[in-house]
């Protein structure tokens, strides 16, 4: 990428912070989609983390990583891919360039394939593109909801721990 290109790209994601984030995300909302994950895993054995950031740190951006790999290495940070079952899913949300990005762990991902998985992606695309956050995440989740209750289903009379915590995480620092 050109450096004027990376310069682009530092600014578009600098610009934006703790107040775009809670006007894409407020309070309500993460509320809202707290419980919605709530409801969600009370149907499935797996686990569901949202994360939403303003923009890209500064090291992702000098060296022209894509959202994509933020979202890989967030999660392992927030332990998705340690769940008891290998069932854990990050539903990742980059508010600078209106992009989501799902990553699963290997116990789901051997059942879903990669073209899938770009299909789910794209098709959730098209709701934060037009600034529809709650649209898209809620699409978002619905349909990470149904890959795991087909996948993963919760029996009946099986108990169910929840692993991780299921309010969404903001991330407003770049």
């Amino acid at each position: 990428m050109a450096l004027w290109q990376t310069v682009l790209r530092i600014l578009q994601h600098s610009s934006l912070g703790a107040a775009d984030v809670r006007r894409a995300v407020p309070p309500a909302l993460l509320e809202r989609l707290g419980q919605r994950v709530s409801a969600s895993e009370q149907r499935h054995t797996g686990e569901i983390r949202i994360y939403v950031e303003a923009g890209l740190p500064l090291s992702y951006l000098w060296r022209d990583a894509a959202a994509r790999e933020r979202a890989v290495m967030l999660f392992g940070k927030l332990r998705v891919w340690d769940t008891e079952h290998n069932n854990g899913v990050l539903i990742y949300l980059l508010l600078a360039e209106r992009s989501i990005e799902l990553v699963a762990d290997r116990g789901l991902n051997q059942r879903i394939s990669a073209p899938e998985w770009q299909a789910m992606v794209k098709h959730l695309g098209t709701a934060l593109q037009a600034s529809h956050y709650e649209e898209g995440l809620t699409q978002a989740l619905e349909e990470v909801s149904a890959a795991l209750v087909q996948y993963f289903p919760l029996q009946a009379g099986q108990l169910r721990s929840n692993e991780l915590p299921n309010l969404p995480l903001l991330n407003d620092a770049g």
